[in-house]
């Protein structure tokens, strides 16, 4: 079985005995008004659930009974589980905590990145892990990407057509993408082709990332084989998209909070038919989501005036079709995995009851407890080892070039006319130390960064878009400080002012992922950012920020393992220094 889709033939043939009256359903949702997101009506019926999976919808009841829990839905309403077509589950949280959070506000499959994959391990124990993801209620399915998304020193370590057609080939990565460096597939990368190619002949989609493109270059990239595309900022992109034949995410995200807008736009472009529409948080950090993840965006669309069928089938059957998986997903109908929420009203999509493969995750508000699986140490996913230490030498800045934060994902080169020679630097010009040095100690990148946290004496985080360490600061000597507990807690992100530890966040696993619940890294989530705040950050999300410094995705000029890069031109304008 992989991930409860594929039934073997002993199953299946017991599911047809429970319709044939042989053999008691494990549950009976009875006197159930039900979505049927085929016909977009309200219905009612009684659901029979064999163990993971829905055997039957509608008006008769099963002859046997021994041993069927049955809950009585009379006055409440049932939609399908929501589904995240679009997730990063890496934010701040590790991708067992982000799914078991999710899943108890009904958002019960998630459809993940798997670019962290290759940064912390390699692609056997990687394998390992997402297969154990199986054994958990919830439903994860991965996506396999294409690029790094940023400038690797060893990039066809990471990213290679054998393990990208590995990654393909696995029953349980059900998409291509996001295809970040779609600029060289349009240069005539031959090898980025293939990949997509043999995708498509896996008879999965490629999910592209296409911001601000035109129609020419959103026609040259669906005639090279993209399906989907979750960019749009504006109800006039998400038209063109439409128009193109494109399936469109429509995003609410922490540095993105596009989908009030968007979805004003579309209702005032005429939009009726919102078959190709789905909906995603596109990585939300722990704070972001702390009141769930889809059932936030569908509560969006119906406060905007989207007919309550179709928002509900935003986030769920249309993401499921997308997926070529609605046969198992995305509905309340015989066959389908039975991922179900129980609604107290139609137009509250936050769900009172959830069911995941069939098991309670909340029954009448209480949540249930879903034991971790996990051993992360099994897969060697451990804290950082950091045997070396940060030198005086490290700190020397004479590029005459630094990186101008103008928002949340625009970084611009300017040229520094200051005197960075000091021990500390004058927070009135807005400039701060950064430097981007290997997570084991072989080489580093130095400049100035202008508009990130000026007040700040120090942040050290090895959260970043290559797993390498970021050091920004306008105190060389809070910077030590940082770094000295920053190699006690093997990993994480320090914040420190005039000597003083102010935040601190624990990254156990490999510096990248945190092992906390939930609950404690939505506080010290929203602790970041108040702090960060405080210090003169000005955008909307510091984690992103963090991520985005070396991602070569986004305009115009990022700090990456090979140097300062120009996103542009793919110039290392500044190449990294060997210490």
């Amino acid at each position: 079985m992989e991930n409860g889709r594929n039934w073997r033939n002993r199953e299946l043939r017991q599911h047809v005995k429970v319709i044939d009256g042989t053999v008691s359903p494990t549950l009976l949702l009875k006197n159930a008004t039900y979505l049927n997101v085929h016909t977009k009506q309200w219905l009612e019926a009684n659901i029979w659930i064999y163990e993971d999976r829905i055997v039957y919808v509608g008006e008769k009841l099963p002859e046997q009974t021994k041993g069927t829990e049955i809950y009585d839905c009379k006055d409440k309403f049932i939609v399908p589980g929501y589904i995240e077509p679009h997730s990063h589950p890496f934010q701040l949280a590790n991708p067992e905590i982000t799914a078991t959070h999710a899943a108890k506000t009904g958002t019960t499959t998630l459809v993940n990145d798997n670019l962290t994959w290759y940064l912390l391990t390699n692609k056997k124990k990687a394998f390992s892990i997402i297969d154990q993801f199986n054994k958990l209620p919830i439903s994860m399915f991965w996506w396999s990407r294409y690029d790094s998304q940023t400038t690797l020193q060893e990039e066809n370590h990471f990213i290679n057509t054998n393990d990208v057609l590995d990654w393909i080939e696995h029953p349980v990565v059900v998409q291509g993408g996001e295809l970040t460096d779609w600029p060289s597939l349009l240069a005539g990368d031959d090898r980025l082709l293939y990949w997509i190619q043999e995708t498509k002949r896996k008879g999965k989609p490629i999910e592209g990332h296409l911001p601000g493109a035109s129609l020419r270059t959103l026609t040259k990239m669906k005639l090279l084989g993209i399906s989907a595309d979750h960019e749009a900022m504006t109800g006039e992109e998400v038209m063109n998209r439409l128009q193109l034949g494109y399936m469109v995410g429509l995003r609410y995200s922490p540095i993105r909070p596009d989908l009030p807008t968007i979805l004003e736009d579309l209702l005032e472009y005429g939009l009726t038919t919102f078959d190709q529409l789905m909906l995603t948080m596109d990585g939300p950090t722990p704070y972001f989501m702390k009141d769930g993840v889809i059932n936030t965006c569908i509560q969006i669309a119906i406060d905007k005036g989207i007919p309550i069928e179709d928002a509900y089938r935003m986030g769920s059957f249309h993401a499921a079709k997308h997926l070529r998986m609605d046969e198992e997903l995305g509905s309340i109908a015989p066959g389908r995995i039975a991922h179900i929420n129980i609604l107290q009203e139609k137009d509250n999509p936050n769900p009172v009851s959830v069911l995941a493969k069939g098991q309670w995750i909340v029954k009448e508000t209480k949540e249930i407890d879903i034991p971790p699986i996990i051993d992360w140490s099994n897969y060697e996913i451990n804290e950082m080892n950091i045997d070396w230490d940060l030198t005086e030498d490290d700190l020397q800045f004479s590029v005459p070039v630094g990186m101008d934060v103008i928002n949340d994902v625009i970084i611009k080169p300017y040229t520094i006319d200051s005197d960075v020679s000091f021990e500390e630097l004058n927070e009135e010009k807005g400039e701060q130390f950064i430097l981007l040095i290997d997570r084991k100690g072989k080489w580093r990148v130095n400049t100035i960064i202008r508009g990130f946290a000026p007040k700040l004496g120090a942040l050290i985080s090895s959260y970043s878009a290559s797993g390498d360490i970021i050091i920004i600061g306008n105190s060389k000597k809070d910077i030590f400080i940082a770094w000295n507990r920053f190699k006690e807690l093997k990993g994480g992100i320090i914040l420190v002012n005039d000597g003083e530890i102010l935040t601190e966040i624990p990254l156990q696993l490999g510096g990248s992922l945190p092992n906390e619940p939930m609950e404690q890294m939505i506080v010290l989530d929203k602790q970041l950012k108040d702090t960060l705040q405080k210090y003169g950050f000005a955008f909307y999300d510091p984690v992103y920020s963090l991520l985005f410094l070396s991602a070569f995705h986004l305009p115009f000029f990022r700090i990456t393992q090979k140097g300062l890069l120009d996103v542009k031109n793919r110039d290392i304008v500044f190449p990294a220094t060997m210490r």
